[in-house]
């Protein structure tokens, strides 16, 4: 991801070169000095000279240039709003928390709406909404991704305990008393009685969480070793970052929840194929494809996983702001909330759900599809009649140059198509896990936080509130009999004297942090 550099991260492989757009241009920029070195053989070689004018040339390059460069620009554009989108769910996700778990009371009376309760149940209550706030971050991610659904490893266990059905619950359960946020998409092939229709993927009846590893690529059984013996191998250094990365498993900090369908990883970006790094293969496999359906009959339809999917529509990060919602509406009828928090707490709420709004936004606005077509055309046919016209000036420096300007030109235009959507798996897409899990540490920092009583600490043999001019700790200046004097106040005591204390550190700190 792009938070270090993907490509010298970690341990190297040859996968890390999807970091760069190599593996996307290399067939175009191979093509192009091809041409190249046929129009430096032919013209030559032989008495065919293979030269045209290049008054054209500098015209062209320059149009290119500016087109390309406001084709790059628009794209990290876009990068660059979806970062600040994701900065606006971090402060919004923070403000709320420390709303609630601060100023929402843990003393509860019967009055109104409000039901006596302990306070431990008042801190579980409060505890469950930030949990639900951290989910809205999750489900935000899923829903950039394309991933449809709530049963994922790192957003279920938050939300299994929402109401399932509208009539709470009905005499029998069916899928038409569902509420929208627990209905399932195709990929679980579910029927009108909302039942799983596959037995191939049919869990049995309260189907225990199965603990992915978020590395797909390690089995269950070695991350519980890694695990067991993750503090022995903290050890060593070099030992200890290479078993910490491999036993890496945010999810086990999660809820374990029985889910009645299979939970999908939390990350599950797609493998990379020979497609990949080969794209000139994607047409023969369109070719085959397109002949097999024309010669056999339709058979079931298998669906994979793209690498970049398009957006879903997704009620979640929808259905889990009106719980949000209902609950604040809830707290201001029974009067939990002062009017200043209230409006704080609202205006939160509302600046999520106008993230929301403008991440759909970026995910579902592309560049038109004319404006690319016609510009990788226009570069095309430029360098294609590019060696054209300088073969007659650079000789056998016709090829090399005709590669770098390929490379060049068609990197640029590449690197715009492949930011312009920054939420996916790819390399070079904003780190959503790791946004996620830095909200998520957040939040349980704020819930660590006990609103102590201000006296239980202020008055203690730790402070000294009046230094540099008073070094004298507040247990002993709470301790002090009659009015206040300073350590060298030869005035009146009392608060003139404090003041004159105050004004006296001001000069000192003024002079010990200048430098000479």
């Amino acid at each position: 991801m792009v938070a270090k550099n993907p490509l010298f991260r970690g341990r190297w492989t040859a996968k890390r070169f999807n970091a760069t757009v190599i593996n996307d241009i290399w067939p175009e920029v191979l093509f192009f000095t091809l041409v190249a070195t046929m129009v430096y053989l032919v013209s030559e070689k032989t008495s065919h000279k293979l030269a045209i004018s290049n008054q054209l040339l500098t015209v062209l390059g320059t149009v290119l240039g500016l087109v390309i460069s406001f084709r790059t620009s628009s794209a990290y554009e876009r990068y660059q709003d979806g970062r600040k989108m994701w900065t606006n769910i971090t402060t919004a996700s923070r403000n709320l928390a420390q709303m609630i778990w601060i100023h929402i009371p843990n003393e509860r009376e019967d009055k109104g709406v409000q039901k006596k309760q302990t306070e431990l149940q008042s801190i579980i209550e409060k505890k469950t909404m930030i949990n639900l706030v951290q989910a809205f971050a999750v489900s935000v991610k899923h829903f950039l991704r394309g991933e449809e659904g709530v049963y994922y490893e790192d957003l279920y266990p938050l939300i299994a305990f929402l109401p399932r059905y509208a009539n709470n619950p009905p005499a029998v359960q069916t899928a038409a008393d569902r509420l929208p946020l627990w209905h399932i998409h195709d990929e679980h092939d579910v029927g009108f009685d909302g039942q799983v229709q596959n037995p191939r993927s049919a869990p049995a009846k309260d189907h225990p969480i199965q603990r992915t590893s978020s590395e797909p690529t390690h089995s269950k059984e070695k991350t519980l070793v890694d695990e067991s013996k993750s503090e022995q191998n903290w050890k060593g250094s070099n030992r200890g970052r290479r078993s910490r990365r491999d036993s890496f498993d945010p999810e086990m900090a999660l809820p374990q929840v029985d889910s009645e369908h299979p939970l999908k990883p939390a990350r599950n970006p797609p493998e990379p194929s020979i497609y990949d790094y080969i794209p000139l293969l994607r047409f023969f496999k369109w070719c085959i494809r397109v002949m097999l359906r024309r010669a056999g009959p339709k058979e079931l339809k298998h669906r994979k996983r793209k690498a970049y999917s398009e957006i879903v529509e997704s009620n979640v990060p929808l259905e889990i702001m009106l719980v949000l919602s209902n609950y604040t509406a809830w707290l201001m009828r029974a009067g939990l909330l002062q009017p200043a928090i209230a409006t704080g707490v609202t205006n939160n709420l509302t600046m999520l759900q106008d993230t929301l709004s403008n991440l759909e936004r970026i995910c579902n606005t592309p560049l038109p599809f004319a404006y690319q077509a016609h510009l990788r055309m226009s570069l095309w046919l430029y360098l294609f009649f590019l060696p054209f016209q300088i073969e007659s000036a650079f000789k056998y420096l016709t090829i090399p140059g005709t590669a770098f300007a390929s490379f060049l030109l068609l990197g640029f235009l590449e690197i715009g198509q492949e930011i312009e959507n920054p939420f996916n798996y790819d390399l070079n897409d904003l780190d959503l896990d790791h946004f996620c899990l830095a909200i998520q540490r957040e939040l349980h920092e704020i819930t660590a936080h006990t609103s102590p009583n201000p006296a239980e600490f202020i008055f203690s043999a730790w402070n000294q509130p009046l230094a540099p001019a008073d070094r004298r700790t507040a247990e002993q200046l709470a301790a002090v009999r009659g009015p206040y004097r300073g350590p060298d106040d030869l005035g009146e005591p009392g608060m003139d004297s404090v003041r004159r204390t105050l004004v006296k550190g001001w000069k000192d700190v003024d002079v010990m942090t200048r430098k000479l």
